[in-house]
C-alpha cells in the first residue's frame, strides 16, 4: 500500500489509526493506495482499493456453477450431452441493417 501526505505532516499513529479505520469500514477489500491531504486541523483523505476478482457463474444442468471441475463423471457426460439451442429469425443481415 502507498501512503501519501501533502500539505503538512501525520504522525506513523495517526495514519495507522485512519488505515485501521478504512480496513475495519471495508474488511473484504484490499487498500492499494491512501493519500491523505493535512489544511490545518483538517485531514481529507482518499483512497484506492484493489480490484476484485470476478468469476462468471453459469446455470449448468440446473446447478449455478462457475465451472464443471467439481462436476462427478455423470454430472460432466449430462454437461456433454446438452443440447445447445440458438434463436433464428429468418432474416437475412441485409433486411436487420
Amino acid at each position: 500500500m502507498t501512503v501519501t501526505v501533502t500539505g503538512g505532516s501525520l504522525s506513523k499513529a495517526e495514519i495507522n489509526a485512519y488505515v485501521q479505520q478504512l480496513k475495519e469500514k471495508n474488511p473484504d477489500k484490499v487498500i492499494t493506495s491512501v493519500t491523505f491531504t493535512v489544511d490545518g486541523e483538517y485531514v481529507d483523505m482518499s483512497y484506492t482499493y484493489d480490484n476484485v476478482p470476478f468469476e462468471r457463474i453459469r446455470r449448468i444442468t440446473g446447478y449455478l456453477v462457475g465451472t464443471v471441475d467439481r462436476f462427478n463423471d455423470a454430472k460432466r457426460a449430462e454437461v456433454q450431452d446438452r443440447v445447445k439451442h440458438s434463436i433464428d429469425c429468418g432474416c437475412s443481415l441485409e433486411e436487420i441493417a
